[in-house]
């Protein structure tokens, strides 16, 4: 199936306020799963991809539970590109930063690189979790309302008002994401984690380089 740009758009507004709101247990898991269905189809991503960058974050955070976070060391969260791992959250010490990372690098497979963004510091509170997950929805919220631009593509994580953002984007298209990242009212910072693909990396995953 074939999506026009104004279309494309309005679907992925539209999953990023139900997914949001899921989030926050305004919709059932049904109407969440959808939401999260209409992204898959839309992602630069090949489905198997998708599939084990699932898994990661499931595994990763398991392991990160049991070595990290349920012993109160920290609070790190782990987050899934196309097989590059986001790292993110607080630790009490560069010690626990530097486990955190092993227990995944060593324990979970399917993973060609891990950035960690873990910062030594307590752990945030609610209402800084609150902010984030507002932080977050605006950015993606923004991303989509920008033209030509995939906002599909692109994954958006806040931490302590910081906003990571990874995914399959050309050079153009990731300056132009945390430029509009950055406009956020609120975001103090945006770090960027990019994997860049060319014009024509483009063309083959959106299918347009076919004959017609």
């Amino acid at each position: 199936m074939t999506f026009s740009r104004t279309v494309s758009r309005r679907l992925v507004l539209s999953t990023v306020i139900v997914s949001t709101l899921g989030l926050s247990g305004c919709f059932g898991l049904a109407v969440t799963g959808a939401a999260i269905g209409t992204m898959a189809v839309l992602d630069r991503r090949s489905i198997g991809a998708q599939t084990e960058d699932q898994a990661v974050e499931l595994h990763g955070l398991r392991e990160l539970n049991e070595a990290v976070n349920n012993g109160g060391l920290g609070s790190v969260s782990i987050t899934s590109y196309n097989r590059r791992v986001l790292l993110s959250g607080q630790a009490i010490s560069e010690e626990v930063k530097r486990r955190a990372e092993d227990v995944v690098r060593t324990r979970v497979s399917n993973i060609n690189e891990i950035y960690n963004e873990v910062e030594i510091s307590p752990n945030t509170t609610f209402a800084t979790k609150t902010r984030d997950t507002s932080l977050t929805a605006r950015v993606k919220t923004g991303l989509v309302r920008e033209r030509d631009l995939s906002a599909n593509a692109i994954k958006v994580v806040t931490e302590d008002s910081t906003v990571f953002l990874m995914g399959l984007v050309t050079p153009a298209e990731g300056e132009r994401a945390a430029a509009v990242a950055a406009r956020v009212p609120g975001v103090s910072r945006v770090v960027t984690l990019f994997e860049h693909i060319t014009a024509q990396d483009l063309q083959r995953i959106q299918g347009t380089d076919r004959p017609r």
